[in-house]
C-alpha cells in the first residue's frame, strides 16, 4: 500500500489509458489493424512495466516490438505495404505510458495530443509537403538558424553609447514576428484553398497591405459581388489589428489593457460590417498567393526596418515625449504595422518606455495601416464603388478606435484616483 497507493495508481492508470484511446481511436477511425484497444493496452503496459520495476520495462518494449513485426509482418502479405505510422505511434504510446508510470503528466498528455493531430492531419500534411517550393524549405531552416544559432552568440547588452540597440533583445523580436508570419503562412498554404474569407484573413495576418493589393485586382475586376469583396478586404484589416494585439500581448503583456479595447472594439466592428455587407459565399481568386515571409532578403529588411523604428521612437519618446511618440507610431504604421508594434512592445519589455504610451502607439501605428490600404485597394482595384464604401467603413473604424483611445487616455486619471 505504501509502495502503491490506491488513489495515485488510479491516476495515472486513468491517464495512461485516456492518452492510449485518444491515439488508437484516431487509428481506429483510419481503419488500422491496431486501434484503440491495442493502444489502451500498449500505453498500459508502459504505465504498469515503470510502476512494477523501472527494469522490466525494456522487456514489456519487447514485447511491443514483436506486436509491431507482426503486424507489419500482416500489411506486408496481405497488403504489400508497411504500417510505418501505426507502429511508429505504438512505440511512443508505450514510452508516454512509461513517463506517467513514473509520475509525469504534461509531457506524456501533451505528447499524445500532439501525435494525433500529426496522425489526423495525414491528407493536410501530405498536400502541404507536395506543393512545398524549395524557397519555402529553405525558410523553415533559415528561421530554425535564426532562432537557434545566431540568436544564442549575439551579445545581450547594447552596443551603442546612447543605448538605443541591443543586439540579441532586437533579434529575439524580429525571430518572433518571423515565426508568427511564417506559421500564418503555413496555415495560408494549408488551407488557403478553402474559400476567399479565409484566404484574405490568413493573408492579412501575414500582410495586410500585401494581401489587399493582391485581393483587390480579382475582387475590382467583378468576379464576386461588391459586399463580398468589401467583407473580403475588411477581413484583412481584421487580421492586421489581431496579429498586432497578439504582438504586443508576447512582448509587453502589460500594454494590452491599453491597446485591447480599442483593437477589440474595431475589430468587432470590422466583423459586424463583413456580417452585413457579404451578400453570400465567394470562392477563391485564382490566384492567391503571398511569398514566405522568412527569407534572407525580407529577414534583414524587417530587422533592419524594426531598429529603425525603434531608434526613432526611442529617441522621439527620449527628446519629444508622448506625442513624439505617438507620431512616429503613425509614420511607422504607414510602413509597416508589425515593425512599429514590435519596436514599441520590446521597448516596455525592456523598461525604456511606459506600457499605456506604447499600447496607445501600437493603436495609431494599426489604424494608419488600415488606412493606408485604401489608396493601395483603389489604384489595384479600379473600382471606384468598391473604394468608396471599404473608404467608407474603414474611416468609421479608425474613427471608433481613435475616440476609444482618446476616451482611454482622458478617464485613466480618474480611474487611478
Amino acid at each position: 500500500m505504501i509502495r502503491f497507493p490506491p488513489a495515485e495508481v488510479a491516476a495515472k492508470i486513468a491517464v495512461s489509458l485516456g492518452i492510449g484511446l485518444l491515439v488508437g481511436i484516431e487509428r481506429e477511425w483510419s481503419n488500422k489493424d491496431l486501434g484503440a484497444r491495442t493502444f489502451a493496452l500498449t500505453a498500459l503496459l508502459g504505465t504498469l512495466a515503470a510502476l512494477f520495476e523501472p527494469a522490466i520495462a525494456p522487456v514489456a518494449l519487447v514485447g511491443v516490438f514483436l506486436i509491431v513485426a507482426f503486424a507489419n509482418a500482416r500489411s506486408l502479405l496481405v497488403d504489400r505495404s508497411l504500417e510505418a505510422t501505426t507502429s511508429a505511434a505504438l512505440l511512443v504510446i508505450f514510452i508516454l505510458g512509461a513517463l506517467v508510470g513514473q509520475g509525469h503528466l504534461f509531457t506524456p498528455v501533451a505528447a499524445a495530443i500532439l501525435m494525433t493531430m500529426l496522425l489526423a492531419w495525414k491528407f493536410e500534411l501530405r498536400r502541404f509537403a507536395g506543393g512545398l517550393q524549395p524557397a519555402e524549405i529553405r525558410s523553415a531552416v533559415l528561421l530554425g538558424l535564426l532562432g537557434l544559432v545566431v540568436y544564442p552568440i549575439l551579445p545581450n547588452r547594447f552596443i551603442d553609447p546612447w543605448e538605443l540597440i541591443n543586439p540579441r533583445q532586437a533579434w529575439l523580436t524580429v525571430v518572433v514576428i518571423a515565426g508568427i508570419g511564417f506559421v500564418n503562412y503555413v496555415l495560408l498554404k494549408l488551407y488557403g484553398t478553402h474559400g476567399l474569407y479565409l484566404s484574405a484573413f490568413l493573408g492579412g495576418s501575414i500582410n495586410s497591405s500585401a494581401a489587399a493589393a493582391e485581393l483587390s485586382s480579382p475582387l475590382g475586376a467583378g468576379g464576386v459581388s461588391s459586399g463580398v469583396a468589401v467583407a473580403a478586404l475588411l477581413l484583412t484589416i481584421i487580421a492586421m489589428f489581431l496579429r498586432n494585439l497578439i504582438i504586443l500581448a508576447l512582448l509587453a503583456p502589460s500594454s494590452v489593457a491599453v491597446a485591447a479595447t480599442p483593437i477589440l472594439a474595431m475589430t468587432a466592428a470590422a466583423l459586424l460590417f463583413v456580417r452585413l455587407t457579404r451578400t453570400g459565399g465567394g470562392s477563391a481568386p485564382a490566384e492567391f498567393h503571398l511569398d514566405s515571409p522568412v527569407s534572407l532578403t525580407r529577414v534583414l529588411t524587417f530587422a533592419a526596418l524594426f531598429l529603425a523604428i525603434q531608434i526613432v521612437c526611442t529617441l522621439g519618446e527620449r527628446y519629444l515625449g508622448r506625442v513624439g511618440f505617438l507620431g512616429i507610431s503613425v509614420l511607422g504604421g504607414l510602413v509597416s504595422s508589425a515593425s512599429t508594434s514590435a519596436a514599441a512592445a520590446n521597448m516596455v519589455g525592456h523598461g525604456q518606455m511606459n506600457p499605456g504610451l506604447a499600447g496607445g502607439g501600437v493603436v495609431l501605428a494599426s489604424v494608419s495601416s488600415a488606412l493606408i490600404n485604401l489608396p493601395i485597394i483603389h489604384r489595384r482595384a479600379g473600382n471606384p464603388a468598391l473604394s468608396r464604401r471599404l473608404a467608407t467603413l474603414t474611416v468609421v473604424l479608425s474613427a471608433l478606435g481613435l475616440l476609444l483611445l482618446a476616451a482611454e487616455e482622458f478617464y485613466r486619471p480618474f480611474l487611478r484616483q
